[in-house]
């Protein structure tokens, strides 16, 4: 277990770091009474006294004075500054949360071999406002899975919470979502309902205690917080006491609504308990989903008014709002998207006025459970979306691009140009707020990837993807965000051997992208790019080359196989910007082999972690080189089935073979440094749990030779 450092004002960090005898002396100037101030003036004294600097605990005889102030006369909210002069640093925020984010480009700068004489004067202000993460807790969470269920005991851990959130602060987000279908049975013991809840004084206590800490570790860093949940959910000991929402609990969730009075006034209150009794908790956030089935779209909106918003109002603090877009435009938790619910929901927003803490933040799914594909907004969730939501410009809410990742949870993944891409594209709008960045199906807690007992330098899932935590993080508060810094983060990891891994990781984790683009998908199983899975039939499977021949594409930018063999065979072509299989194929081989150039001769004899770096860039590679050998093998499979020419056939059988080959290479890359891994994975009825959930690239080895047959049975 870590050490946990609980400092009141400032300790001196001389016993735990030993530092040359003459060393220069720093003394940190901040207000001890302000908790954002404690927490910057620590984390820049751990990484002082890590450079060799003495920590001085009096405001005379320094070498050095580093002051830590607020000043938001002269900056803007969440805005920095770094001023040297002479002797003299300081770091000034617009708010409490610039001030943080000033100190730790500090540390930043230190860290990378920065000396305090030489530290330049530099100014940072976001560009986005709301810059979050969606976070499933693995209690009550939205699916039934061993999967998720296995995370149960780290995220109870308020270690792991500190990690995760000095992660956050770090990469400059500044908003934590967490969601289940029902928090307030874990998080109060109702006053009036006390039949709702299922513990027992002691364990209620200790939930309550666990909230309480976590919002308070939240708060420090200077994050907003919010708990956000599904519809019309209650416990499960509610339910059986009053003989009425027969499943709408834990783990039902496409179900009827259930809008009897009492479950009105128990959630009502619920609500109204927690705002008064957590004051550190920012906000909440309500779906229009789940739980609500038979209830028509403004039945649903004046069930949340009269309930959730009501309880929300009732309490006697300010309270921010996330309001999610409504995923059903009918009767039925199927998603849809209409003009109709468009305007409904509009105008319940619109309705409220200043009725919360700032605006309110309307999320929405970017290219509904699969953002990581084109940046360009294809759907979200149901859907095409109209323009009702933005003309004309909202004065009342901000659109938050929801930008769910259901594509990879096992292989490190980092495109910078990506994500500039999208934001160039999705955020310049007056009505966006910014993004959130979190997956449905996949909790960054515990660990249960690494299989190799060689030490390594992460404790959590999450820190395993800290690229990716880097690059949207920073990005979204400063899209002109330099390479460098995130080349630097390599460097000062692992030295001038990681010289070359951003770009290798910009090149090879594109194949994914690619992948998503290509292959059109909607909710989380229709698509999981890093497995090669999608939803066929029943189940989740590798996807077939007949799929990848019959599949439309995401982006229209994209032409699918079938188009595109019958577009050519009938004498026509494609415009300068489309992308056909076979210029996809020319892309993936040119930027995946560049990749596996750029790594081949790193060493990572010496490092457990570097090894797993060069081994994703590695796999991510043939990937790519699997999936160009693919769509060449589709091509000319098509081509076989529409002319009967059997050169085409040889050619399909010769690309697929090839195809396998460089999936053997994957497995042989993978088999040794990761584990059978669980997915959270539903057969097409969506409710029973399929227990035989684990994923390694070596266990559907079988289904990707089958291409190869097919191929070979293959007739005109």
């Amino acid at each position: 277990m870590k050490i946990r450092l609980l400092l009141s004002g400032f300790t001196v960090f001389c016993a735990l770091l030993a530092t040359p005898a003459l060393a220069q002396k720093v003394y940190l100037a901040y207000d001890k009474d302000m908790p954002q101030a404690a927490y910057a003036a620590r984390k820049l004294g751990e990484a002082l006294a890590e450079q060799g600097y003495t920590l001085h605990p009096r405001g005379t005889g320094y070498d050095y004075l580093i002051s830590l102030a607020k000043h938001p006369v002269r900056l803007d909210s969440e805005a920095f500054q770094i001023l040297p002069e002479d002797k003299v640093i300081s770091v000034y925020g617009g708010d409490d949360r610039g001030m943080i984010y000033g100190a730790l480009a500090l540390v930043e700068s230190l860290q990378g071999g920065t000396r305090l004489e030489e530290v330049q004067a530099r100014e940072e202000a976001p560009a986005l406002v709301f810059r979050g993460i969606k976070y499933n807790l693995p209690w009550e969470t939205y699916r039934p899975s061993s999967a998720l269920d296995q995370h149960y005991e780290t995220a109870r851990d308020l270690d792991y919470w500190e990690a995760f959130l000095d992660m956050m602060v770090e990469n400059r987000f500044n908003v934590i979502s967490f969601w289940n279908t029902h928090p307030y049975t874990f998080m109060t013991s109702p006053k009036n309902f006390p039949e709702a809840s299922p513990w027992s004084e002691k364990e209620q206590e200790e939930w309550r205690e666990f909230y309480q800490q976590l919002f308070a570790l939240a708060k420090e860093r200077g994050l907003d917080t919010y708990i956000v949940h599904w519809s019309i959910f209650v416990s499960e000991a509610f339910a059986k006491a009053h003989d009425m929402a027969e499943e709408n609990f834990y783990p039902h969730y496409y179900v009827e609504g259930e809008t009897s009075e009492l479950v009105r006034r128990y959630l009502r209150e619920s609500v109204k308990q927690v705002l008064e009794e957590y004051p550190d908790l920012d906000g909440v956030g309500i779906s229009h989903g789940e739980g609500m089935a038979g209830m028509t779209p403004l039945e649903r909106q004046a069930w949340m008014d009269d309930v959730l918003i009501a309880g929300m109002l009732e309490a006697d603090r300010p309270v921010k709002l996330i309001h999610r877009v409504p995923f059903s435009s009918g009767t039925s938790s199927d998603p849809g998207v209409s003009e109709d619910v468009e305007q409904v929901t509009r105008a319940a927003m619109e309705n409220l006025g200043d009725s919360f803490d700032g605006p309110i933040w309307t999320e929405m799914k970017f290219n509904w459970s699969h953002a990581h594909s084109t940046p360009k907004l294809v759907k979200v969730h149901g859907g095409e979306l109209g323009d009702t939501y933005f003309d004309p410009l909202p004065e009342d809410y901000k659109v938050t691009w929801m930008a769910r990742n259901e594509d990879f949870f096992a292989l490190r993944w980092g495109v910078p140009s990506f994500i500039r891409e999208h934001l160039a594209l999705n955020a310049q709008a007056s009505y966006v707020g910014g993004y959130f960045i979190g997956s449905e199906t996949y909790i960054p807690a515990l660990d249960y990837f690494t299989a190799v007992d060689e030490p390594v330098d992460w404790d959590y899932a999450f820190e395993r993807q800290w690229l990716w935590y880097k690059l949207w993080g920073r990005l979204l508060y400063d899209a002109h965000t330099p390479d460098s810094v995130f080349q630097d983060a390599f460097n000062h990891r692992y030295g001038e051997r990681a010289d070359n891994l951003l770009n290798a990781y910009s090149l090879a984790s594109s194949t994914q992208l690619r992948l998503a683009s290509l292959y059109d998908s909607t909710w989380d199983f229709t698509l999981y790019s890093e497995g090669f899975l999608a939803l066929q039939g029943d189940y989740t499977r590798y996807i077939s080359v007949d799929q990848l021949i019959d599949r439309p594409t995401l982006d229209p930018d994209y032409v699918s196989v079938a188009d595109y063999v019958q577009t050519r065979r009938d004498g026509g072509s494609f415009g300068v910007e489309r992308i056909t299989p076979p210029i996809l194929s020319q892309q993936l081989e040119r930027d995946n082999r560049e990749a596996l150039r750029l790594v081949e001769n790193i060493d990572v004899s010496e490092s457990a972690s570097l090894m797993y770096e060069v081994a994703d860039v590695k796999t991510w590679a043939n990937l790519g080189l699997h999936l160009a050998e693919k769509l060449k093998g589709a091509v000319a499979l098509q081509n076989f089935r529409l002319s009967g020419d059997v050169d085409y056939q040889q050619a399909a059988i010769a690309h697929l073979e090839q195809a396998l080959a460089y999936w053997d290479k994957v497995i042989e890359i993978t088999r040794p440094i990761y584990k059978d891994m669980p997915l959270t994975h539903y057969n097409h009825n969506f409710f029973e749990a399929n227990e035989d959930n684990l994923f390694h690239w070596a266990l559907i080895r079988d289904e990707v030779a089958e291409d190869i047959e097919i191929a070979r049975k293959a007739s005109p």
